[in-house]
């Protein structure tokens, strides 16, 4: 009786297959259980982060909410539109970032966010993240790859007239980020690997010059401190000395969650946003701190296999610079917050307390989903 009712359910489907509500949704099942545990896990180390504040929470959840209505909206778009706007849209960024120069708005000696009257601010930089390595990778949908130096030349220009502007506000963090989302599209184009080495030999040689004469002076002392945080323990080194001593304090299991006494106590600055990670490395030890390694692998590794399974080379282009710069953010906040990289105020994806980057990060996820369901679609017709 079973098996018939079976035969009788229309066209044998189900809610996560192939013809399942989900895919006709244009979501990917995996990536969406995995974003979804993974924001869940966030929202607690939040909570114990921030002092058991509920308000906190609530903020942080409407932010979610938000992004993962971003996520929804543009999964739905087809691929081919991504690829017809992208120039426009990287167009209207750059404006939007001139604009924040003149008339932006400042907080904490950075000039970063635009104001709507009586609706929100927000900041143009994080439309970057999404706008470069799509603008670069509709370059490359009609040229032969691998990539060519006159190419290279045009890329580096695409990718650093945004990297400039960013750097301006300053936001030296998403600065960073733009330029890698552009680059990695350049890597994942067929850059030779003579190309890369000779950047990497000039970057070395500019890096003093670039200290001196680029970075801000407190961009100066974050370097230094990097080196050595223990020259100025009570100011400069304060944040990454206590994150460290969170981190060796919570062993194997942790101390438990809400009993972290660094966060609790206020020894930690920046428990909630950058340093969140500090947090759950206390409460949740070296065992949280793998269960979050985890999720992010998956997420990253069905991003790149989006990537690898998509048809053609725009589409594949940004999957993989999308997956991959999703990766340089959980990587340096990692390294930034135990001690192995210098502190450039980059969020722990989707866990930091924040805005408008959470939104930019599952559009980017919503952007991967339509890739994917939509090469399905196209194939089986």
């Amino acid at each position: 009786m079973s098996n018939e009712f079976l035969r009788q359910m229309p066209s044998g489907r189900t809610f996560t297959g192939k013809d399942g509500l989900i895919w006709r949704l244009h979501l990917d099942s995996p990536l969406l259980a995995a974003l979804i545990v993974l924001c869940l896990a966030g929202l607690l180390v939040l909570y114990s982060a921030g002092d058991s504040n509920p308000d906190l929470l609530i903020r942080q959840s409407v932010r979610l909410g938000g992004g993962f209505m971003a996520l929804f909206i543009l999964a739905q778009i087809p691929p081919r539109t991504y690829r017809f706007w992208a120039p426009a849209v990287y167009a209207a960024g750059l404006v939007l970032l001139v604009l924040v120069l003149f008339i932006g708005t400042e907080a904490k000696g950075a000039q970063r966010w635009l104001t709507i009257p009586g609706v929100a601010s927000f900041q143009p930089a994080e439309l970057m993240k999404l706008a470069v390595p799509a603008m670069v990778a509709w370059y490359f949908s009609e040229r032969s790859l691998p990539a060519r130096f006159r190419d290279v030349v045009l890329v580096m220009i695409i990718t650093l007239v945004p990297v400039l502007l960013i750097a301006r506000q300053p936001d030296l963090g998403t600065s960073l980020l733009v330029a890698t989302a552009g680059l990695l599209v350049l890597f994942v184009a067929g850059l030779s690997w003579r190309l890369i080495i000779a950047a990497m030999s000039m970057l070395a040689v500019a890096a003093p010059l670039m200290y001196f004469f680029v970075l801000h002076p407190y961009q100066r002392r974050r370097v230094d401190t990097f080196f050595n945080p223990e020259a100025d323990p009570l100011g400069a080194g304060w944040n990454i000395i206590q994150s460290k001593t969170a981190i060796g304090s919570g062993g194997i299991s942790g101390k438990g969650w809400l009993n972290g006494t660094q966060s609790r106590l206020d020894f930690l600055p920046e428990s909630s946003t950058d340093f969140i990670l500090a947090v759950l490395a206390e409460e949740g030890g070296l065992i949280g701190v793998l269960l979050l390694l985890a999720l992010y692998t998956i997420i990253i590794g069905r991003g790149l296999f989006i990537s690898w399974q998509a048809q053609e080379t725009f589409n594949r282009l940004l999957a993989s610079s999308l997956a991959l710069t999703f990766f340089i953010y959980v990587f340096v906040n990692i390294g930034m917050v135990s001690g192995l990289l210098p502190v450039v105020g980059v969020p722990l994806p989707l866990i930091s307390y924040g805005g408008t980057s959470i939104v930019t990060l599952l559009a980017g996820f919503g952007i991967l989903m339509s890739i994917h369901t939509h090469r399905k679609l196209l194939s089986n017709h």
